[in-house]
């Protein structure tokens, strides 16, 4: 794509720079290079084997973290092209958001948070950060990814602008990115499409993965807003070929959330006098977002797949092992750190974090065969 291509809403292609000084490449811009860095790092390929809903030894052909990461780097660029933005920007911030993920989805996540209650916590969109600026050990100069200015924000501000900057200082420090970034500066349309194709993921495969799991049916789904448009149009096929139609569903439901962040955010633009990407940043207002119906379709469908999914025995139950394993593992590992963690690994951080981060870099099944090898 050539330079006069791009909206003059887009994030530039060429970076303001990045934490470490490097030379530029000849072969790559700045973001592809983010973006290939991310998908050769290490944490990048643990996500195969890390819990989307169903943990990671249930089933071989239902969703895990990496599967997600993909289906939200798909659909952030389809968006992302279709406004002139920097794809290779938006598909690195897609890949990269759920780096930080610890094994056992959302229950691991909650059951570290508890370990570390007392030591800053734990966040697994923070736990990204420290990813790509400590944990990652690829090259001599540094450690990290050493992304560029512009992932980096794009990854700290995932949810938005950062009002309460000192959990970030607690568990990363208050001088990793050297003044570079600024906090309360809105995110980039980049940043914010990556952030709602993350939505639009989960909501649709998750549903997906629950129908073909049978932890619900068609039935249950029919009043739903939205979906039902969908059934109705397309109850023809249910008979024919159930398999079939709720891949139907899935895409179907995917076609229209997108349309609907594109029109709304198109009307959004306008109505804010967005015009270049120095007004994206200064807005004061998310301008890629749903539009009211919509949004009521996201509440609608988070609220059933809790009720239906997640909170589901055959979801909760092994959910629940792994918050115990977790707990153990803490436990277990503080006492002798250094017979599981190489000793380098404690320079400049205290012991809990090193066993924190040691932790929520295992796979469900690392963690399994951990726990079993010295419960």
């Amino acid at each position: 794509m050539q330079k006069n291509e791009y909206s003059k809403l887009s994030t530039p292609i060429k970076s303001i720079g990045r934490i470490y000084k490097e030379s530029n490449s000849e072969l790559r811009p700045a973001h592809q290079r983010d973006r290939d860095r991310i998908i050769h790092s290490t944490a990048f390929r643990r996500l195969k084997h890390k819990t989307q809903v169903f943990v990671n030894t249930t089933d071989d052909h239902y969703r895990t973290r990496i599967t997600h990461s993909l289906e939200v780097s798909q659909i952030a660029r389809t968006i992302a092209k279709i406004f002139k933005l920097n794809e290779d920007l938006c598909e690195t911030l897609s890949l990269a958001h759920d780096l930080g993920h610890p094994p056992f989805g959302h229950a691991g996540e909650n059951s570290l948070n508890e370990c570390m209650i007392n030591n800053g916590g734990f966040d697994h969109n923070i736990q990204t950060l420290r990813i790509v600026t400590f944990l990652e050990k690829k090259y001599p100069k540094f450690n990290g990814l050493n992304l560029s200015i512009e992932t980096l924000d794009g990854l700290i501000k995932h949810n938005g602008i950062v009002l309460q900057k000192r959990k970030f200082d607690n568990i990363l420090g208050k001088k990793t990115f050297k003044g570079k970034i600024d906090f309360l500066k809105n995110p980039s349309l980049e940043a914010q499409i990556a952030s709602i194709s993350d939505d639009v993921a989960y909501n649709s495969h998750d549903l997906e993965d629950g129908l073909k799991a049978k932890l619900f049916k068609i039935e249950d789904i029919k009043n739903i807003s939205v979906i039902s448009d969908v059934i109705k149009k397309n109850k023809i096929k249910i008979k024919k070929n159930e398999v079939t139609f709720i891949s139907q569903i899935t895409r179907e439901i995917i076609n229209l959330m997108v349309k609907d962040i594109v029109d709304n955010t198109k009307n959004n633009l306008k109505t804010q006098g967005i015009k270049n990407i120095n007004d994206v940043y200064k807005s004061k207002i998310k301008l890629v977002n749903f539009s009211k119906k919509m949004s009521y379709f996201d509440y609608e469908i988070k609220k059933f797949l809790k009720k239906n999914m997640y909170f589901n025995k055959k979801v909760l139950n092994p959910t629940k092992k792994g918050s115990k394993v977790i707990k153990f593992l803490f436990k277990k590992i503080k006492r002798n750190p250094l017979k599981y963690i190489k000793k380098q690994d404690f320079l400049k951080r205290n012991v809990e974090r090193c066993v924190c981060d040691f932790i929520a870099g295992m796979t469900d099944r690392y963690a399994i065969n951990l726990f079993n090898s010295i419960k």
